[in-house]
């Protein structure tokens, strides 16, 4: 039976999580419908913007993404630390940008109505804010305001009502460093994998063409998060902790390798993924199927028998998966 949503989802396990949205009977998202002819390219855009703009309203950071053409990823960072410093003002402020509010909310943020606001109002709103300072750090909201509002936009332009989305969206728990650049590596190489661009850096719609579109301006690239080379501007704010530029010598060498039977990677290779405790067919093998070696959660050994104690569960799911590529 599925668990629920709120005990995937835990802060005391990670910050880090990779979310998949798949389309109803793997309808077409974007892309050319080959059935019906139909162009739905320009959907992607829609995808990408929507990111964009709630990244920079929830206190949650987007690592990466990929828009596929009927399902999405993104892999996504609770900045618990951010949510909790937010000022009531600033919560509201974030709040209405996504959704009307309240009567009550709406006089808050204007400093001439406040004044007449009674004390109870005042605590009514500051409980409010409570609540939206909470939904603002959770995924489940940010994956919410992301696929209802495409799920919209789609049904109005096909002239159509119905579900648009298979359910809601799967979830993994990214229990390590390791786990997080594999998955992060494995949704940025997406497109290359699908046989759509040769090279990550053709690939439209996905986070590291972002990136990589944004590199020179030499500062962290908006609305995604940093790495830690790139936090000269904010140190305060949480990152990747990893290099940007030995994430685009892994990501550059791996999509140009076509897996045949054998790995091969080059030795400028050797010396990251040594640092990472891995050998090139792990690292191969991470970025061509993470998402089937891994289900709930993913990390080595350590880490998933925390993650089960966590939620006392009675034995670890993909065990032998985390030998065989964390080992």
């Amino acid at each position: 039976m599925p668990s629920a949503r709120k005990t995937q989802i835990c802060l005391n396990d990670t910050p880090y999580y990779h979310c998949i949205s798949r389309c109803v009977r793997r309808a077409w998202l974007c892309g050319n419908d080959v059935l019906t002819g139909h162009s739905y390219e320009h959907r992607r855009a829609w995808v990408e913007k929507r990111l964009h703009f709630l990244a920079g309203i929830f206190a949650i950071d987007v690592c990466a993404y990929a828009v596929m053409s009927n399902h999405t990823h993104v892999v996504l960072h609770i900045d618990k630390p951010l949510a909790d410093t937010l000022t009531t003002v600033a919560v509201l402020q974030r709040w209405h940008r996504l959704y009307k509010g309240t009567l009550l909310s709406a006089k808050y943020l204007c400093p001439q109505q406040r004044r007449s606001l009674s004390q109870a109002e005042v605590a009514t709103v500051e409980a409010t804010a409570g609540i939206w300072r909470e939904r603002l750090a959770d995924i489940s909201w940010f994956m919410r305001a992301l696929n209802e509002y495409i799920a919209r936009q789609a049904n109005q332009e096909d002239e159509c009502t119905g579900r648009f989305w298979e359910g809601r969206f799967k979830s993994q728990a990214l229990l390590s460093d390791t786990a997080l650049l594999a998955c992060m590596a494995y949704v940025d190489l997406n497109p290359v994998r699908a046989g759509i661009v040769s090279t990550p850096a053709a690939s439209l719609y996905t986070s590291i063409r972002h990136r990589l579109r944004h590199s020179h301006r030499q500062r962290p690239v908006a609305p995604l998060m940093a790495f830690n080379d790139q936090t000269t501007l904010c140190p305060s704010r949480s990152c990747i902790p990893f290099s940007f530029t030995d994430y685009l010598v892994l990501i550059n060498t791996t999509g140009r390798i076509k897996i045949k039977g054998k790995s091969c990677l080059s030795d400028t290779l050797a010396p990251l993924l040594h640092q990472l405790g891995l050998k090139p067919e792990q690292w191969l093998a991470l970025t061509q199927g993470f998402e089937q070696c891994f289900h709930r959660a993913a990390g080595d050994i350590e880490s998933l028998l925390r993650y089960r104690n966590n939620h006392n569960l009675s034995r670890i799911a993909d065990r032998r998966n985390a030998q065989r590529l964390f080992g």
